[in-house]
């Protein structure tokens, strides 16, 4: 699409982005900006950063987002852009924008809430209503929402148990070609209860040391948003990150320096959950757009 055909969609853009700043207002949430260029990412098998001198362009907020937390800031929000290396196709941009939320003395199931009322409310603001049609398809976003659990829906899906496909190696390979295809159809999906190993930055199910209390969120086999209460013990965190780390090195790809500040301040945080939602992704769903080129201004390839 060219950018003069683009204009109706960034007019619709800037409708969504302003309800979902006046959503988190009303909610008594903080907006805040941080750094995009930071000394040390995340470290994450499946993410690469984009290299900046000697530093890294985030790959999302998180870091100081929970820095942020751990000094007392109790509800935060942030719209902003975000870095991945290599990332391109219908959906991915190396460049994109996330909006990210935290709720201090909170859990996952209450960022679940949070998504069904930020829909409501961003549907409503554009006098769309509650059922939502994009390709051709319908969803009925009212809650309650379907939850499913990522165990029940390999064995439903996929006739594979999540702990075998991670064995193989299969696991992202078998969730994109097998399970997301039936998620977010009739309703809004959450797949929650990871696989441990799936979660580093999670933090384990109480009653199941083997999960960890993180979902994603589909509409229309889409996947929307990453979401999960935070581990707050910093030496379990700094073990998982050497051990993300080594599977790194396992698969041919660099490490970075470990954020120490980070670890450092995690812990003075209380239970807190927090999310990232592909903003991007949301505007093409409630512009029926099919490709997420056609949402922002400017793709890579028009540089």
């Amino acid at each position: 699409m060219r950018i003069e055909e683009k204009k109706h969609i960034l007019k619709k853009r800037q409708i969504v982005t302003q309800a979902v700043r006046t959503f988190f207002y009303s909610q008594n949430f903080l907006e805040v900006e941080t750094p995009c260029r930071i000394p040390a990412p995340i470290p994450e098998v499946y993410i690469d950063p984009v290299v900046s001198g000697s530093w890294f362009l985030h790959a999302s907020p998180e870091i100081c987002m929970k820095r942020l937390l751990a000094a007392g800031y109790e509800k935060l929000f942030q719209i902003c852009k975000c870095y991945r290396e290599g990332e391109r196709g219908s959906r991915h941009l190396p460049e994109f924008t996330l909006l990210e939320w935290y709720r201090s003395n909170s859990g996952y199931t209450d960022l679940m809430t949070d998504c069904e009322a930020l829909w409501g409310h961003v549907t409503a603001s554009m006098g769309i209503g509650m059922r939502l049609g994009y390709q051709k398809e319908i969803l009925d976003i009212s809650p309650p929402w379907e939850r499913i659990t990522v165990d029940e829906a390999f064995r439903l899906y996929a006739s594979v148990s999540p702990e075998e496909a991670i064995r193989t190696g299969q696991f992202e390979e078998i969730l994109v070609d097998k399970v997301e295809p039936f998620l977010g159809i009739r309703k809004p999906t959450f797949l929650y209860d990871y696989p441990l190993p799936l979660a580093s930055l999670a933090r384990r199910k109480r009653d199941n040391p083997f999960l960890a209390e993180r979902f994603e969120l589909y509409l229309f086999g889409m996947e929307l948003a990453n979401g999960f209460s935070e581990l707050i013990d910093p030496m379990e965190q700094k073990k998982r990150f050497e051990e993300t780390a080594q599977e790194r090195l396992r698969w041919g790809k660099p490490n970075y320096p470990m954020p120490e500040p980070f670890l450092q301040d995690l812990a003075k945080m209380t239970e807190a959950a927090g999310i990232a939602l592909g903003l991007d992704r949301m505007i093409m769903i409630l512009t029926d757009a099919n490709i997420i080129d056609d949402v922002v201004a400017f793709t890579p390839e028009m540089l």
